[in-house]
C-alpha cells in the first residue's frame, strides 16, 4: 500500500516529490518509515487521504500532515461528526429501534455505549465512551466493513409516542416552536427521580428565565 501512496504522490507532485530523495536508499528508508506509521489504516483510507492531498496541498505532505488527514476522514466517507452523532443517540436512546438513523455507525456506537447509560448518565461520562466507540466504528466502516443495519420495530412504542405527543402539545399550549419545546422538555426522556433528569430540568428552567418566560415545567 505504501508503494501505491508513493506512486500517486509521484504522479501528482512530480519533481517536487521525487527531489525530496537524493538516492534510492533514501526512498527505501522513507517508505519503511511511512509503512510503520500507516500500518493501521486500510487501502480505502489511504486512497481517500491521497485524493484530499491532491485537492488541497501544493506539496506532498509529511508523515505528520498525512496522519492528520487520515484522522479526519469522516466527511469523505459520508460520516457525521462525533458531536452530531452524540446528539442523535442521546435524543433517540429511549427507543433506538424505532428511529431512522443517519448512519449505521451512529447506531452501533450508541449500542456499544449503552442506551440506558446514554439516557441516565451525564455527558461527562457518556461522551468520552461514545466518542471511543464512534471512532472504532468509523474506522471499521472506512476499511470497507459492512455494518449490520438496525431492524426497525413494526410495533409502535406506546411510551415514546405518548411522551412526544405530550411534548408537542405542551409546546403548542405555551406558544413555543416544536424545536424549543423539545429542547426544554428533553429532561423527560431521562429516568424519573434520576440526578440527570433533575440537572437537565434545572438547565431548562434557567433557559426559561433567560428568555423571560413564566412557564411551569412539568415533572
Amino acid at each position: 500500500m505504501i508503494n501505491m501512496v508513493f506512486t500517486r504522490f509521484m504522479a501528482i507532485y512530480g519533481h517536487k516529490f521525487k527531489s525530496s530523495f537524493e538516492t534510492e536508499a533514501e526512498m527505501r528508508i522513507a517508505k519503511r518509515e511511512w509503512a510503520m506509521s500507516l500500518g493501521n489504516f486500510s487501502e480505502n483510507e489511504l486512497v481517500a487521504a491521497v485524493s484530499i492531498c491532491k485537492e488541497t496541498l501544493s506539496w506532498a505532505p509529511s508523515i505528520a500532515e498525512f496522519l492528520v488527514i487520515l484522522q479526519n476522514l469522516n466527511s469523505a466517507f459520508g460520516l457525521p461528526d462525533v458531536r452530531s452523532a452524540y446528539r442523535e443517540v442521546c435524543f433517540n436512546a429511549l427507543s433506538p429501534s424505532s428511529h431512522s438513523w443517519s448512519h449505521n455507525v451512529v447506531y452501533h456506537a450508541g449500542r456499544l455505549t449503552g442506551w440506558f447509560e446514554l439516557r441516565s448518565e451525564p455527558e461527562k461520562q457518556t461522551f468520552p465512551l461514545f466518542s471511543y466507540h464512534f471512532d472504532i466504528m468509523c474506522h471499521r466502516f472506512r476499511k470497507g466493513e459492512i455494518l449490520e443495519q438496525p431492524v426497525m420495530v413494526a410495533i409502535e412504542d406506546k411510551q415514546t409516542s405518548t411522551l412526544f405527543s405530550f411534548i408537542n402539545q405542551w409546546s403548542i399550549d405555551n406558544e413555543l416552536s416544536p424545536e424549543v419545546g423539545s429542547s426544554l422538555l428533553y429532561y423527560m426522556t431521562k429516568p424519573v427521580g434520576s440526578r440527570t433528569r433533575a440537572t437537565f430540568k434545572a438547565n431548562s428552567q434557567q433557559q426559561l428565565n433567560e428568555m423571560s418566560l413564566s412557564i411551569t415545567l412539568p415533572d
